[in-house]
Protein backbone atom coordinates (compact mmCIF):
# COMPACT_ATOMS: atom_id res chain seq x y z
CA UNK A 1 0.00 0.00 0.00
CA UNK A 2 1.51 3.40 -0.93
CA UNK A 3 0.01 6.39 1.18
CA UNK A 4 0.55 10.10 -0.37
CA UNK A 5 0.81 12.92 1.94
CA UNK A 6 0.58 15.58 -1.35
CA UNK A 7 -1.49 15.12 -3.81
CA UNK A 8 -0.30 18.13 -5.60
CA UNK A 9 3.88 17.08 -6.76
CA UNK A 10 3.88 21.20 -6.96
CA UNK A 11 3.72 21.16 -2.94
CA UNK A 12 5.90 18.26 -2.26
CA UNK A 13 8.62 19.28 0.11
CA UNK A 14 11.72 20.11 -1.33
CA UNK A 15 15.75 19.17 -0.92
CA UNK A 16 17.71 22.16 -0.08
CA UNK A 17 18.83 23.37 -3.32
CA UNK A 18 15.38 23.54 -4.57
CA UNK A 19 13.67 25.74 -1.83
CA UNK A 20 12.57 28.75 -3.89
CA UNK A 21 10.85 32.26 -2.77
CA UNK A 22 7.57 31.97 -4.12
CA UNK A 23 5.92 35.41 -2.90
CA UNK A 24 7.30 38.26 -0.91
CA UNK A 25 4.67 40.55 0.65
CA UNK A 26 5.54 44.24 2.00
CA UNK A 27 2.32 46.33 4.17
CA UNK A 28 3.95 49.48 4.58
CA UNK A 29 2.68 51.14 7.44
CA UNK A 30 0.79 55.16 7.42
CA UNK A 31 3.08 57.84 7.20
CA UNK A 32 5.45 58.74 9.56
CA UNK A 33 5.48 55.33 11.29
CA UNK A 34 8.74 53.94 9.90
CA UNK A 35 8.29 50.22 9.65
CA UNK A 36 7.17 47.78 7.25
CA UNK A 37 5.60 44.15 7.77
CA UNK A 38 7.55 41.78 5.29
CA UNK A 39 6.04 38.66 4.56
CA UNK A 40 7.53 35.85 2.76
CA UNK A 41 6.16 32.54 0.97
CA UNK A 42 8.73 29.83 0.39
CA UNK A 43 8.04 26.65 -1.52
CA UNK A 44 7.78 23.28 1.17
CA UNK A 45 10.90 22.55 2.11
CA UNK A 46 12.44 19.07 3.96
CA UNK A 47 15.20 20.93 6.02
CA UNK A 48 14.57 24.29 7.71
CA UNK A 49 16.21 26.93 5.71
CA UNK A 50 17.17 30.13 6.48
CA UNK A 51 16.39 33.95 5.15
CA UNK A 52 18.21 37.24 5.49
CA UNK A 53 16.43 40.50 4.85
CA UNK A 54 18.26 43.62 3.82
CA UNK A 55 17.05 46.72 3.01
CA UNK A 56 18.48 49.92 1.70
CA UNK A 57 17.18 53.61 1.07
CA UNK A 58 17.57 55.33 -2.93
CA UNK A 59 21.43 55.99 -1.27
CA UNK A 60 22.45 52.35 -1.03
CA UNK A 61 22.76 53.11 2.76
CA UNK A 62 21.46 50.25 5.14
CA UNK A 63 17.85 51.21 6.25
CA UNK A 64 16.78 47.84 7.90
CA UNK A 65 17.55 44.26 8.32
CA UNK A 66 16.77 41.00 9.63
CA UNK A 67 17.15 37.06 9.99
CA UNK A 68 15.45 34.01 10.31
CA UNK A 69 16.81 30.94 11.60
CA UNK A 70 15.83 27.93 10.68
CA UNK A 71 12.08 28.81 9.80
CA UNK A 72 9.81 25.96 10.78
CA UNK A 73 6.80 27.62 8.04
CA UNK A 74 7.22 28.41 4.56
CA UNK A 75 4.71 31.10 5.60
CA UNK A 76 5.60 34.01 8.14
CA UNK A 77 5.44 37.81 8.38
CA UNK A 78 7.61 40.28 10.43
CA UNK A 79 7.94 43.85 11.24
CA UNK A 80 10.79 45.56 9.81
CA UNK A 81 11.70 49.66 11.31
CA UNK A 82 13.41 51.91 8.78
CA UNK A 83 16.20 53.62 10.01
CA UNK A 84 16.03 56.74 8.21
CA UNK A 85 15.04 59.50 9.93
CA UNK A 86 12.66 60.70 6.84
CA UNK A 87 11.65 58.82 4.11
CA UNK A 88 14.20 58.08 1.49
CA UNK A 89 12.23 56.45 -1.62
CA UNK A 90 12.54 54.32 -2.93
CA UNK A 91 13.70 51.63 -1.37
CA UNK A 92 15.56 48.46 -2.55
CA UNK A 93 14.70 44.90 -0.37
CA UNK A 94 16.99 42.13 -1.08
CA UNK A 95 15.67 38.68 0.34
CA UNK A 96 18.28 35.75 1.20
CA UNK A 97 17.43 31.76 1.64
CA UNK A 98 20.49 29.94 2.22
CA UNK A 99 21.40 26.73 4.40
CA UNK A 100 24.30 26.65 7.27
CA UNK A 101 25.25 24.22 9.39
CA UNK A 102 28.10 24.32 12.09
CA UNK A 103 29.77 21.52 9.95
CA UNK A 104 29.48 23.24 6.17
CA UNK A 105 29.90 26.66 4.69
CA UNK A 106 26.82 28.84 3.85
CA UNK A 107 24.60 27.72 0.54
CA UNK A 108 22.08 30.26 -0.66
CA UNK A 109 19.68 28.44 -3.13
CA UNK A 110 17.26 31.63 -3.80
CA UNK A 111 17.36 35.14 -3.72
CA UNK A 112 15.19 38.24 -4.60
CA UNK A 113 14.66 41.26 -5.34
CA UNK A 114 12.17 44.06 -4.75
CA UNK A 115 11.35 47.95 -5.00
CA UNK A 116 8.86 49.76 -2.85
CA UNK A 117 7.78 53.30 -1.64
CA UNK A 118 7.16 54.07 1.06
CA UNK A 119 5.38 57.01 -0.32
CA UNK A 120 1.86 55.21 -0.23
CA UNK A 121 0.69 53.40 2.74
CA UNK A 122 -0.46 49.70 2.16
CA UNK A 123 -0.10 46.43 0.18
CA UNK A 124 2.23 45.50 -2.25
CA UNK A 125 2.67 41.89 -3.42
CA UNK A 126 5.78 40.67 -5.45
CA UNK A 127 5.07 36.65 -6.72
CA UNK A 128 8.04 34.55 -8.18
CA UNK A 129 8.17 31.38 -10.59
CA UNK A 130 9.33 28.75 -7.95
CA UNK A 131 10.12 26.80 -11.32
CA UNK A 132 12.90 28.99 -12.58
Amino acid sequence: MEIQFFSDPQNQPRSREDVRIKQIGLFVHEEGIRRVTFGLELTPFLERPCVDVEISNAEGKPAGSLSVIETVTPNFSLVLHLRDERDADPYQLRAVVYYRTPETDRLDVDSQVVTFSTAVPGENLFEFDPHS
